[in-house]
Order: C-alpha cells, then sequence, then structure tokens
C-alpha cells in the first residue's frame, strides 16, 4: 500500500487478526462513510463536505489523508476548464461495497422512525436499493428528496450518482418516501413494492420488463 511521504503510521490494534486489521484500515470515525460517497465516482472535497454532514473540515481533511496513505483513495487534478482536485476510490477501495452493503443489512433493525436531527440525501438510499435489483442496467430513482441513479451489475464504473441518470435509463422507479424507507428497513421488498403499486416502473428495457414481472 502506497505511504504519504511525512506521515505517521497508522494506529494499531497490534493483533494477528484480520478483522483487527481492517478495523486498523477503516474502523476510525467518517471513515466507510467516505467510502459510501466515493463509490459514486470522484468527488471534490467541498462536495463531499457538504453531502458529510456533522463532519468537521479538520476530521475530512486527515481522514482523506489516511485513506490515501493506506490505498483506499487516490487524489488528482482534473484537467482544464476544471481544474480542481478530486478524490476516487482505488480498486481496494472499490472493494469495500459489499462491506457496506452487509454493514446496511446488519444496521437495518437499528433505523427506526427518522429523528428531528438525523439528515437526509437521496442518493443514501441507493446502497439499500442496489440490494433489490437484479440484472445490469443503468436505473434513474426518483423520490420525494430527489433523484439519483445506480449502476445494477456495475464493475469498474460509479456504483450510483446524485441526480438524474447521466444517458437515457433502462428503467425509472419512482417511489414516495415512505416505500424507500421500508424498503431500507427491509420491511418491504422490492418486488412487493412493485406489486402493490408503490413503485412506478417506466422504460422499454429488458430490465424495466424484468422489474414489472418480478
Amino acid at each position: 500500500m502506497s505511504r504519504l511521504r511525512g506521515m505517521p503510521p497508522r494506529r494499531s490494534y497490534d493483533q494477528y487478526c484480520s478483522a483487527a486489521r481492517a478495523l486498523d484500515v477503516v474502523g476510525d470515525r467518517w471513515t466507510l462513510l467516505i467510502v459510501r460517497e466515493l463509490l459514486a465516482g470522484p468527488r471534490r472535497y467541498t462536495d463531499l463536505h457538504a453531502d458529510l454532514p456533522g463532519v468537521s473540515t479538520d476530521v475530512l481533511a486527515s481522514r482523506l489523508k489516511d485513506m490515501e496513505r493506506d490505498g483506499l483513495t487516490t487524489r488528482r487534478r482534473l484537467p482544464p476548464p476544471g481544474a480542481v482536485y478530486v478524490y476516487e476510490l482505488t480498486a481496494r477501495g472499490r472493494e469495500l461495497l459489499p462491506v457496506l452493503q452487509a454493514l446496511g443489512t446488519w444496521g437495518r433493525p437499528e433505523l427506526g422512525a427518522r429523528r428531528p436531527t438525523d439528515a437526509v440525501r437521496a442518493h443514501w438510499f441507493a446502497l439499500p436499493l442496489l440490494r433489490e435489483l437484479e440484472g445490469d442496467g443503468l436505473v434513474e430513482v426518483r423520490l420525494d428528496e430527489g433523484c439519483f441513479h445506480v449502476h445494477a451489475g456495475a464493475a469498474d464504473s460509479p456504483v450510483y450518482g446524485d441526480g438524474p441518470a447521466p444517458r437515457d435509463p433502462d428503467a425509472v422507479l419512482t417511489l414516495d418516501t415512505p416505500a424507500c424507507i421500508a424498503l431500507s428497513r427491509g420491511d418491504l421488498s422490492l418486488p412487493e413494492a412493485i406489486r402493490d403499486g408503490r413503485v412506478e416502473i417506466t422504460g422499454d428495457s429488458p430490465l424495466a420488463k424484468q422489474l414489472r414481472e418480478a
């Protein structure tokens, strides 16, 4: 793994155990949530800060340096006219997708009702929804909170993205907040939501047809 010159070594549990070694790398507060955001592809520091409400600028900068040191992310400058730095996951960092999905499944019982202090972003529903999607294709999801898109079956492209799909999607899913929360909590499966009319599917692709017939 890469080491950034001048940075101190990471703290370690000093235990010869793969779980302990993994937590040496990703166990700090905010690290896995930064991975969640970077699964959407390259992000600017300001964008990351905006979509991680509650993190201080100092902590975010420190975590990003740690993640680069540990080989989870890279930092590069976009060519003009952008000419800004972005952070993105390495192949090693992308391998944390199933870890986040498993953690999300395990955490379903902790969701409960949304608290008044809870922040929410539309794209935070991308990973729970991705668990429910079978087949390959670009899916645009329209919620009360906003719109995002997911790349079902994607191997190398970003897993999801904020806002409308960058091209004509293979399917469009429209649902309200209660249905989305029920899906996230595991109270409702996607096929059940479609059959009950709580999710509307539009599109003529094989993926859209597959979803309607699930």
